[in-house]
């Protein structure tokens, strides 16, 4: 167990959280979300609250940090709500080398870590859960975990602060903002007093009082997301900071009203990364402790939506207010270089076929799993088959579909309809003709930093499909996972005995993710403006709840 724990106050708690799987023979590996899991099955239910108390050591007199969090991404419009049972429990408090496990990552968990050691605080973790981004929290999940957090926090020793780790773009049923709702009830728990440091995704929709809430609040800077361990670190020697009473921390934030299109949310290139660049710089002064440009959530049906500004300076409101005022103005000046032109899908494949280089990466951004979406789409791949493309692989996330391959067997015939099962939203099935070329248990390790800082992935059992009118020099591969998986990393297919480089075309159901793995090979990166719960178009949704008047939605002028 690392060193950040070491000596000997005995706590008792209950730990209220267990796992059940549904598969008898489960290997052990990773939850959906690229997280270190107890188990591998899909449901995750609450144990008896009679389970013998667990004793926790704690002994030594650096400042006792709380870690604490519950992260999802939900989409407004998805018609899968996402239930207790998605999310995959990890409740730390008992147990914290389980937590510490999760050093060898680049996430955000890896940076609090570093960061305890580094600036001399004990960690303190209790439960910390993820679920895939699908359709909004229900109530009973969200106020089931929340309240365990708060048990638990209550429960242990004497805090001198709390990091919460939140993904800031979470709707419940009964809250518009579920971050913002944790972030109030820690609040009430713990008093004025209590420093709580709140790290957010980029993809956050930050509300004023959330802000208002919280001491700090620090967003990913990066998108694909390669900077999630730093910010961690970050908070973490703010922290340590604030502690030590060596800092008064002061917020303010700025919201332009406008939709920053995911299509745009790459910091890596304009016009985001002029931005992105001053909000490093502005941190080199001593008096701004973070300075956080969040692209915000476009999914999300609530009046948060939208980008923001965080400024967080050293006792200098002024300052915070200036410069989150000249940053929202620099976003709000970008926006006629982010009115939406991309091509659909008839469109999108042609263009892939005709271009000389390889692989060409089609993003099916209707389809991007990592945004709440289905992971099923089948726009696309009616499209491949229309235009006789050839030297393609697409992956389907379709159980059904991977049954029947796996009773076939290796080297069979493979004939079943594909995809287009979960909504209306998202194409109808595809008969797909061919023999099954493998067989796989769908784990895999990202050893790079990529997007989300993610090393231990999960698909699920997988199944290679070579679709019959291609050759092994062309070969057109359909990939079925048990489980939605976002292209985060080639891996998904390498793992799989895919040469990706020697693809003519690869599918990948993303958005701004996929690059951090494919632009260093792909020849040519084409978005495809495709339909379903994540299409890029927001004139194909109907929004209700958003704050009116926002550019790129009601307004393109």
């Amino acid at each position: 167990m690392p060193g950040i724990i070491l000596m000997a106050i005995m706590l008792t708690v209950h730990v209220v959280l267990g796992s059940k799987s549904t598969d008898v023979a489960a290997e052990p590996g990773t939850s959906e979300n690229g997280l270190k899991a107890h188990n591998t099955g899909e449901d995750f239910i609450p144990a008896p609250a009679e389970l013998p108390p667990i004793a926790v050591n704690i002994t030594n007199d650096k400042p006792i940090i709380g870690v604490a969090g519950i992260w999802h991404e939900s989409n407004s419009f998805s018609s899968r709500m996402t239930t207790l049972e998605e999310f995959s429990s990890h409740n730390y408090l008992g147990q914290p080398e389980d937590y510490f496990e999760r050093a060898n990552t680049q996430t955000i968990a890896a940076g609090y870590i570093e960061g305890a050691k580094r600036f001399g605080l004990t960690l303190y973790p209790v439960l910390s859960t993820g679920a895939v981004p699908m359709g909004p929290v229900t109530d009973h999940a969200f106020h089931t975990l929340l309240e365990k957090i708060l048990e638990q926090l209550q429960a242990g020793p004497a805090l001198d602060g709390i990091l919460l780790d939140l993904h800031g773009a979470m709707v419940v049923e009964s809250y518009p903002s579920g971050d913002e709702e944790i972030v109030r009830r820690v609040r009430e728990a713990f008093g004025p007093e209590m420093p709580i440091v709140v790290t957010h995704d980029f993809h956050a929709n930050i509300t004023r009082k959330t802000v208002e809430y919280s001491d700090v609040l620090i967003t990913y800077k990066e998108n694909p997301h390669v900077d999630t361990f730093d910010r961690g670190l970050q908070a973490a020697e703010i922290m340590a900071m604030i502690v030590r009473d060596e800092i008064n921390p002061v917020q303010t934030i700025e919201k332009p009203p406008m939709v920053y299109n995911i299509v745009f949310q790459s910091t890596f290139r304009e016009p985001l990364l002029p931005i992105t660049s001053e909000s490093k710089r502005l941190e080199e002064n001593d008096k701004i402790l973070a300075v956080s440009v969040a692209g915000g959530y476009q999914y999300a049906d609530v009046p948060g939506m939208g980008p923001s500004v965080v400024v967080v300076t050293d006792n200098d409101p002024e300052l915070a207010d200036r410069e989150a005022k000249r940053l929202s103005d620099m976003l709000w000046e970008t926006r006629h270089a982010t009115v939406l032109d991309k091509p659909n899908p008839a469109d999108a494949v042609k263009m892939a076929m005709e271009h000389d280089g390889r692989p060409v990466l089609l993003i099916d951004m209707g389809d991007n799993i990592g945004g709440g979406s289905t992971g099923d789409s089948t726009f696309l791949l009616e499209e491949l088959l229309r235009q006789n493309a050839q030297g393609w692989v697409m992956v389907i996330a379709d159980p059904e579909a991977y049954e029947v391959a796996e009773k076939a067997g290796i080297g069979e015939t493979f004939d079943f309809a594909v995809g287009g099962k979960t909504d209306s939203m998202h194409g109808d099935p595809v008969q797909i003709k061919g023999h099954v070329r493998s067989l796989h248990l769908g784990q895999y390790i990202e050893p790079e930093v990529r997007h989300g800082g993610g090393r231990y992935w999960n698909m699920g059992h997988t199944a290679v499909i070579h679709l019959e009118g291609s050759t092994l020099d062309e070969p057109n591969l359909l990939l079925l996972t048990t489980r939605r998986s976002s292209p985060n990393s080639a891996h998904q297919l390498i793992s799989n005995g895919i040469y990706v480089e020697r693809q003519k075309i690869i599918v990948a159901k993303g958005a701004i993710a996929p690059r951090a793995a494919y632009e260093p090979i792909a020849s040519l990166i084409i978005p495809v403006d495709s339909p379903g719960v994540t299409a890029v178009n927001p004139a194909r949704f109907e929004y209700k709840h958003i704050r009116e008047g926002l550019f790129g939605i009601t307004d393109q002028k």
